[in-house]
């Protein structure tokens, strides 16, 4: 991740609560990824949960890039 990238990411951290929210979710969802990878079984419902888990994760990281893209590219003023 280059340098800029990282610094409007740690500014969206500390200043834009939408951007924490979206934070704080996609570490939800790993972590509920993370427990289920861990089961030495994983029936049907756990696998469509796996599933539902990973598109919501994606998801949030495409909003969160988007936040970041929109610092990096601000609109032009008119």
């Amino acid at each position: 991740m280059p340098t800029l990238t990282r610094e409007i990411r740690e500014q969206l951290l500390t200043y834009d609560q939408e951007f924490q929210k979206l934070t704080q979710l996609h570490s939800e969802y790993e972590s509920q990824l993370r427990q289920l990878s861990q089961a030495s079984y994983l029936n049907l419902e756990d696998l469509q949960q796996e599933a539902t888990l990973k598109k919501l994760k994606l998801r949030v990281k495409d909003a969160m890039e988007r936040h970041i893209a929109q610092r990096l590219h601000p609109p032009a003023a008119r």
